[in-house]
């Protein structure tokens, strides 16, 4: 299914293209067919997995710092509705997705069925960056707006995940929470608003469509 998703984004892609990839084996796959097709273009990522993978394979990676312009981007996400509102909970690279994002004229989403629902249940965390100052502030915020959260620990070593910009990733839980039902663009806007929240992993009006496989054909969803 993912290979089957992959093939599909690469028709999206021409030489002379600027390329988003995000992480994620359906991204590997799609790097390893540009690699085959020897696509002339360049790739930048918000992930160190795939920057090496892209490397090895011999294409050209630029560095996030370096790039004003994106053509399309492709990632994978863990919730998306039909509005195309996207919850991206796990990575802890959100934030660096969210730039490449920005710089896209296209950003894409490669997805299996069992990821798209009517509207986003928030199963998964709304996963924050965080201000390593502002934590105890943030965790009794969220829970004044009735969520949960939980500093995320590494389980390589003792101590709390660190992202790539030296922040907390903080992850927290608003399931069925009445006051957001069906609108995660107003918790978004609520815990963005918090003061040392970098970012949510919840992406608002950014997707421009989505590949989703179904079965063995692939859809285009878009709003």
């Amino acid at each position: 299914m993912k290979q089957l998703c992959a093939k599909e984004a690469l028709k999206y892609i021409n030489d002379g293209m600027c390329v988003g990839l995000g992480g994620g084996s359906t991204v590997g796959y799609l790097a390893e067919y540009l690699a085959q097709e020897e696509k002339k273009i360049t790739v930048v990522t918000p992930s160190d997995d795939t920057a090496e993978l892209c490397k090895n394979l011999g294409l050209m990676v630029l560095s996030l710092e370096m790039t004003d312009h994106i053509d399309i981007a492709f990632d994978g996400c863990d919730e998306l509705d039909k509005h195309l509102n996207a919850l991206k909970a796990n990575g802890a690279i959100h934030t660096k997705e969210k730039i490449i994002a920005a710089m896209a004229e296209k950003y894409v989403l490669l997805i299996d069925e069992s990821k798209y629902y009517e509207t986003l249940p928030l199963e998964d965390s709304v996963t924050l960056e965080v201000i390593p100052q502002s934590r105890n502030y943030v965790q009794a915020q969220v829970e004044k707006l009735g969520g949960k959260a939980v500093m995320r620990k590494n389980s390589a070593k003792a101590g709390f995940v660190i992202s790539d910009n030296g922040n907390y990733i903080m992850d927290t839980y608003f399931t069925e929470l009445a006051a957001f039902a069906g609108k995660p663009e107003v918790l978004h806007q609520k815990l963005k608003q918090l003061t040392g929240v970098v970012e949510t992993a919840l992406f608002i009006d950014v997707v421009a469509f989505a590949l989703c496989v179904c079965g063995d054909e692939v859809k285009v969803i878009k709003k």
